[in-house]
């Protein structure tokens, strides 16, 4: 990391002057008395700059002990020597604040979880080349390595009486019927031949971030918290679900999982099980049409609370809370008449549980009791998503506290609790960097859409040493999803723009959720339209009236629901002095049988394949209006990209080409559809952004 000093230093002798010599600089002589007396600050105002997400940390997992007096987090940062994020383990007194390393070192530590009874944590480490799990005993301090496993755990759970850990692990599937067959002739010792080929049989071949999936499946696996070896529970050509919970006595697991023999084509369906752990024999707990997944005990054990979401063929669904009651075997709605969606439930007590849900541009957690009266114990959930103001944030519970990541919009996340009432900070971790540098200040703003007179909240950032009476560029920056929203948190990327002095405008347009079922099917079987960006355009006009906009620079981007948006965006006007078009989707037809999402998109997001729907996917094409588009377009994507494919940004650059509208592409070698996902690729696509809306800024 930069330190100020170096910072300072590398101005100056930019500017062809010393260290020194600008620090005298700095005085002038007093012609009564000789004595140097100070002109101006020696420290000039300190600025966001780019080198500076090098140095952002952040908060992620909370895991309060149970009888919540110490807090283990995961702390974030990353390495400018890698450019990639590390992991450590910190933890915190509740009672005193002490804040300090519990494992923070050269290896990576994630998923920390504590045994029953407190006296143990067991977490994931590297720390022996390998993700393994590893063991950490409270009172000793000692650290031992519990498995020996040839591949990465996941979903460490602990068994009631703290004597085993259930996780999930991937295992080769059995070998394809064409591959058993298939005669190759014996390699001559020491030939050199080319890689073998690669036969691939399933549905779901490709996911973005993995490339060309690995014949595989997800298993369920015991480990004694004594060590030894890990026994496998589950086997077969299916997928085990990620949500693992025991049951009270210990002697099932519970998960979530998709056994039909076309489960690969049932993108929204799933159901809960339980294993029993001595005899192997599964039993069926529910089997509704849709998701159930994220199954949690009642403390007395006689309910188990489930999230459940819809099937139908929509793109967007609220998740709802059932209590199966464990006897009779039937569940219950609760709260069915909220229009939110609900996450990550968890039991305060045997009649109130706590949910996750955003709404209005801000995550929050609630008590939900068994009637279905909400009641909000925090708002300010948020920060573990760096680039963009997206929602985000987590929390757990236990012995009637909260412990969850709190950022606003100048911070990334911090580690908070929640007790009786009252919300208490408990780290700093950017205060360092950040607590003296000025920032970009982000305000609200409420409007209507030209389109139909639907309500619209948007934010916009004001550059640091903000004037009003100024005129500043602007840039309008779409979010993708497009089922997701922004709020008021942190964004590395923007608070760079408002830096180099745009103003910086972002909507939560229809689609968005947080804003229930009906706001976000706006977009049903409309994505892209000319009504969202009726949402968009509204803002910017909007944003003219305050007074303080540069109608004659005003900029668009946006990346992946956002950069389809962005490229549809300038097929329909050319009021932009520029766009940055990010991961974008160009041709819905070639998109959707070619990206890794294929069997969800055309049946969700589409009314069906585009073989007998090619009118309905070329409307929604931005490439339909590709002939129309006059202005200068950046273009950027992942080469590794199998969400929004590189090839889809390759059309949209050679019709802009063929056309001689100005472009560029930018492909970023080695990036998946994330790729803000490592520090440097981070700060390219600012700069690049940066450098080509500075290129067509009319003067």
């Amino acid at each position: 990391m930069f330190s100020a000093k170096s910072r300072v230093s590398g101005f100056f002798q930019a500017a062809g002057l010393s260290v020194v010599a600008s620090v005298v600089g700095c005085f002038h002589v007093s012609a009564a008395t000789g004595v140097p007396t100070a002109a101006a600050p020696l420290v000039q105002p300190s600025y966001f700059e780019s080198e500076d997400i090098f140095g952002l940390e952040w908060a992620s997992d909370p895991q309060l002990s149970p009888d919540g007096r110490t807090i283990v987090y995961v702390r974030n940062s990353n390495d400018i020597m890698t450019d990639r994020a590390r992991t450590a383990l910190w933890q915190i007194d509740v009672a005193s604040g002490q804040h300090t390393p519990l494992y923070a070192d050269k290896f990576n530590y994630s998923q920390p979880r504590w045994a029953p009874d407190g006296t143990r944590l067991a977490f994931i480490s590297d720390q022996s080349g390998k993700a393994q799990v590893h063991l950490h005993w409270v009172k000793t301090g000692q650290n031992t390595q519990l498995s020996r496993l040839d591949k990465s755990p996941s979903n460490l759970t602990w068994s009631p009486d703290g004597k085993q850990l259930a996780f999930t692990m991937n295992m080769p599937a059995a070998p394809s019927a064409l591959t058993t067959l298939v005669k190759m002739p014996k390699k001559p010792k020491d030939a050199n031949w080319s890689e073998p080929v690669v036969v691939i049989d399933r549905a779901q071949y490709q996911a973005d971030g993995q490339g060309f999936l690995k014949s595989e499946y997800r298993q369920l696996f015991l480990l004694s918290s004594d060590g030894g070896t890990a026994r496998q529970l589950t086997s077969g050509d299916r997928s085990y679900g990620d949500d693992l919970t025991f049951s009270p006595d210990g002697k099932a697991l519970v998960f979530s999982a998709n056994l039909a023999p076309d489960w690969e084509y049932q993108p929204r369906d799933s159901d809960l099980y339980q294993l029993d752990l001595q005899s192997g024999s599964l039993k069926q707990l529910t089997s509704l049409p849709g998701q159930e997944t994220s199954p949690v005990f009642s403390p007395d054990g006689k309910k188990l609370a489930y999230l459940w979401g819809s099937n139908a063929k929509l793109p967007f669904t609220n998740g709802k809370l059932k209590v199966l009651d464990v006897t009779s075997g039937k569940s219950r709605d609760i709260g069915a008449a909220l229009d939110l969606d609900l996450t990550a439930p968890d039991w305060w007590s045997n009649d109130e549980l706590t949910v996750q849900y955003d709404e209005k541009g801000l995550r929050k957690v609630a008590l939900l009791d068994l009637g279905g009266e909400l009641n909000v114990l925090t708002d300010q959930l948020s920060g573990t998503g760096l680039p963009q103001p997206y929602l985000s944030g987590e929390y757990q519970q236990s012995a009637e506290k909260l412990v969850f990541t709190k950022g606003d919009a100048s911070r990334p996340a911090d580690v908070a609790l929640w007790q009786d009432g009252k919300v208490r900070q408990l780290t700093q971790l950017n205060e360092d960097l950040l607590g003296h540098k000025k920032l970009g200040q982000v305000h609200e703003i409420n409007y209507k859409s030209s389109f139909d007179g639907e309500p619209m909240q948007g934010w916009y950032i004001t550059p640091p040493d903000f004037d009003p009476k100024k005129k500043y560029p602007m840039m309008l920056e779409i979010h993708g999803g497009p089922h997701l929203a922004y709020g008021p948190h942190f964004s590395a990327e923007m608070q760079r723009f408002a830096r180099e002095g745009y103003v910086v405008f972002y909507d939560n347009h229809r689609g968005s959720t947080g804003y229930g079922e009906r706001f976000a099917l706006l977009l049903h079987n409309k994505y892209s339209s000319p009504e969202d960006y009726a949402d968009h355009d509204s803002g910017v006009n909007a944003m003219i009236a305050k007074g303080f906009v540069d109608a004659d620079n005003v900029y668009i981007a946006g990346g992946s629901a956002g950069g389809i948006a962005t490229a549809y965006a300038i097929g329909l006007t050319d009021r932009y002095r520029a766009a940055a078009v990010i991961k974008p989707i160009i041709n819905w037809v070639s998109k959707v049988l070619t990206g890794d999402s294929y069997l969800y998109q055309t049946y969700h997001q589409f009314p069906g394949v585009p073989w007998d729907h090619l009118e309905h996917y070329w409307q929604r094409s931005p490439i339909a209006n590709v002939g129309k588009i006059k202005t200068p377009t950046l273009i950027m994507t992942g080469e590794a990209d199998r969400r929004t494919p590189i090839s889809e940004s390759e059309q949209l650059y050679q019709a802009l080409k063929l056309q001689h509208v100005p472009t560029a592409l930018v492909r970023v070698p080695g990036a998946p559809h994330g790729i803000a996902g490592r520090p440097s690729r981070m700060i390219a696509k600012i700069e690049h952004t940066l450098a080509w809306f500075e290129l067509h800024k009319k003067q």
